[in-house]
């Protein structure tokens, strides 16, 4: 068969679909409907590289300083920028203090000015919560007059919080403990450069990506097959005409083509719209600019050749079963039973590429991308394979029962692979969701730690400024709303002897309350000292508590007690007390001194710390206490405590998954509602005959909930077999124990059984006008 052959064929039956009446082109909408939602969301993945690299890009342009950064000396193009993050609520907000030292110093991106000391200058999303009644408190605490807005230059996403303040005399304050430096540009090249991944997070990464893409895949083929059995009826009048079967099928596939360009023309709408709604849109905490959402152009090719292709390959493939014969279609006959067999070959296969990566997903040298994708592809494309006899097999020994019941199971037995198709996707994607579920579970503990801190002690910490009287900060925390309990430790540490010393004691000053909270103490008043044992940290430093041991401060540390070395005497009437560990996880060594035993020069030398013990029953205590601490001073941020630490990266992925997963099931549910209206529209006159027969439209309903809810059901049970498994496989990559995570599978089933039961029940309505004798009429 020549080129040209096929060329006409194909061009004939892209002429059918348009040419063709209302049949014709409404099925045609539909496949466009359906494939380019899936289009759309193929762009979107396209573009997600380019949309990393740029949010990279853009936090390097804006990067002002790092720990590492060399000291650079006042000029006329320096600039002081000081660090002031702050957080409300659950958001991060992003802040920096500015002053120029000079008529050249650097401006940072998206800034056209330097705002003045007392104003800033803004992004959008800030200023919007600024302005509203929910922005109370951090208007409090951002205590600035609004100049302007921050240009897009300047931020890594539309929904980002951050502000440009100006700021005076900010040089004294990088002596103290606010993070800044001075500058004469912006940008920092060693940010381009990150440590390799590491082959497990890797691993997520590829499966995130395969199990985000296949369901996708999987309702594109399902699209271009949209009105499958009106379309072949109305071939049979082509072959009544005098075409051959090869013939009908190349038309028909052109009729399949037709319907997957429209959807491409539509799947880049359906983006286009999308990527401009992005802007306003923030999902899990990331927010992109649409300018950030251009496709990879070599990606956006292939996206383009690959759709048309897949809709002419799965048309004729699909039509291999169906006999077309001038008088009609053999498909209302009993089909032939579907063969297991290879459609086991196809997880057995997957199977067979994971094994030799058991155990091995850990070890960077031995680790096959291609294996991992090309295994983890099979065995979900084996759910789709799988699903269709599974369905056949259960309908076909299905019961009788009630009437619903009875449409329902017929229904199924004689189009069996068209209820697959519609939870093929659904089934797909609980597979993949689950086996990353249980990836996830499996290496969490690699990624994420038990944080030091014992929040039930404490969950704020606060350093006090240099040169603050520590009580009077203290007594500004206890006065705060939402604050029920402040403990004020202050630390310096004493050498045995002036000069380089060989040992070193740490000594800790406080009330005895706040001693309480790192030591178990016999009994306490003012005025009492005592010598602590139990700590790993005090061996080779007990002799320092001896009775009469002169102890040494050096210089560097009593800078606000003048200059020269400090000398303090360990009392005779020391005591012993027993260590235990502070609210930071720390066990203490070293002596305890309460505030009436120690000296004044020495007590100049301490540097403080506060932690403090919130009322839960306050909703906004986290923020009473930042506005408390930016009225101390704007660089001073109070540190909040989490009981879990986890690694950037790992947090990273799983925050990807969660966006690509939000944005599959909206696809999933927009495509499932677009395949069950075209389900309906080609049962229209059937439903109409029942109707007309006195049949009750209760009965009708629930009979399409049970044709929906038998395939999906069975689709489900599949998905977690089959997402087990792979999540199984996974883990004994990683050399990690298997352990079935039955919460997310049973969440994850639900999911998608949700989804299911939504757009059923959004397709009532549609069915319910359809459901009239009037539906007989034939023009």
């Amino acid at each position: 068969m020549s080129a040209r052959q096929w060329g006409r064929d194909l061009a004939m039956g892209t002429r059918y679909a348009f040419a063709g009446g209302r049949e014709g082109w409404t099925r045609a909408l539909l496949t466009a409907v359906g494939v380019g939602l899936g289009v759309a969301l193929l762009l979107l993945t396209t573009a997600i590289p380019n949309a990393l690299a740029e949010r990279d890009r853009r936090e390097e342009a804006r990067s002002d300083h790092t720990f590492s950064q060399q000291k650079i000396p006042k000029a006329d193009n320096t600039l002081v920028v000081v660090d002031a993050d702050t957080t409300f609520r659950d958001l991060d907000v992003r802040g920096r203090l500015l002053e120029p030292e000079g008529p050249k110093a650097p401006l940072p991106p998206g800034v056209s000015e330097f705002p003045a000391p007392g104003e800033m200058v803004v992004s959008p999303a800030l200023k919007e919560l600024l302005t509203s009644g929910e922005g109370k408190l951090l208007r409090e605490r951002l205590d600035y007059r609004i100049t302007g807005t921050v240009g897009e230059q300047g931020l890594v996403g539309s929904q980002e919080l951050a502000y440009f303040a100006g700021g005076k005399g900010l040089e004294k304050q990088l002596e103290g403990v606010a993070s800044g430096a001075r500058i004469d540009s912006f940008g920092n090249d060693d940010l381009g450069s990150s440590d390799p991944w590491d082959p497990v997070l890797l691993l997520l990464v590829l499966v995130v990506f395969v199990v985000l893409l296949m369901p996708v895949a999987v309702f594109i083929a399902a699209a271009v097959r949209f009105g499958g059995e009106r379309r072949d009826r109305r071939l049979a009048a082509l072959r009544l005409v005098g075409s051959d079967s090869r013939m009908t099928r190349r038309i028909a596939a052109g009729e399949a083509l037709a319907g997957s360009v429209l959807g491409l023309v539509l799947g880049t709408g359906f983006f286009l719209l999308g990527r401009e709604l992005a802007a306003s849109a923030e999902v899990f905490r990331v927010s992109v600019f649409p300018s950030y959402l251009n496709p990879s152009p070599v990606l956006a090719v292939l996206v383009a050749l690959a759709v048309p292709t897949a809709a002419v390959l799965v048309t004729i493939l699909a039509l291999r079963g169906v006999v077309i014969e001038p008088l009609g279609v053999v498909r209302t006959a009993k089909p032939a039973r579907r063969r297991l067999w290879w459609r086991l070959l196809l997880p057995l296969g997957g199977l067979a590429l994971l094994y030799p990566m058991v155990g091995q997903g850990d070890d960077g040298e031995n680790f096959n991308q291609y294996l991992v994708v090309g295994g983890v592809m099979l065995l979900l494309v084996g759910v789709t394979a799988l699903l269709p006899w599974v369905v056949e097999t259960v309908v076909a020994r299905l019961g009788s029962g009630g009437v619903a019941w009875q449409l329902a199971v017929r229904r199924l037995q004689l189009s069996s692979g068209t209820a697959a198709r519609m939870v093929n996707g659904i089934a797909v994607a609980v597979a993949g969701a689950i086996a990353l579920q249980m990836l996830f579970a499996g290496v969490e503990g690699q990624y994420t730690r038990a944080s030091q801190y014992d929040v039930s002690r404490a969950q704020m910490s606060v350093d006090v400024p240099e040169g603050a009287v520590t009580s009077a900060i203290a007594g500004k925390y206890r006065d705060t709303e939402g604050v029920r309990k402040v403990t004020t430790l202050s630390d310096v540490y004493l050498g045995d002897r002036r000069g380089e010393a060989e040992s070193i004691a740490q000594v800790t000053v406080a009330d005895c309350a706040s001693l309480r909270e790192v030591a178990t103490l016999p009994s306490c008043r003012d005025g009492d000292v005592f010598a602590v044992k139990g700590s790993e940290y005090d061996s080779g430093s007990d002799h320092l508590s001896k009775p009469g041991t002169t102890l040494w401060a050096d210089p560097g540390d009593t800078r606000r007690s003048g200059d020269g070395w400090v000398s303090w005497t360990v009392p005779k009437d020391i005591r012993q007390a027993q260590s235990r560990e502070d609210p930071t996880g720390f066990e203490r060594g070293g002596i305890l001194i309460t505030p009436g035993a120690l000296p004044e020069k020495l007590g100049a030398a301490t540097s403080a710390q506060l932690f403090l013990s919130l009322d839960p029953s306050v909703p906004d205590a986290y923020d009473y206490v930042r506005n408390t601490a930016a009225r101390l001073g704007p660089a001073v941020e109070p540190m909040t405590w989490n009981s879990i630490e986890s690694n950037e990266r790992y947090a990273t992925i799983r925050t990807g998954l969660s966006v690509g997963a939000a944005c599959v099931l909206a696809l999933i549910g927009a495509s499932l509602l677009v395949s069950q209206l075209e389900q309906l529209r080609e049962r229209r006159k059937l439903l109409s005959s029942l109707i007309a027969f006195g049949t009750r439209r209760r009965t009708l309903s629930l009979s399409v909930l049970w044709q929906t809810a038998i395939p999906i059901g069975l689709g489900l049970l599949l998905a977690a077999t089959v997402g087990m498994a792979l999540g199984a496989v996974l883990l004994r990559m990683t050399d990690t124990s298997i352990r079935v995570d039955w919460p997310s599978v049973l969440s994850m089933t639900g999911i998608g059984a949700g989804v299911v039961l939504v757009v059923t029940l959004l397709s009532l309505p549609p069915l319910w006008r359809l459901m009239r004798p009037d539906g007989l009429r034939t023009e």
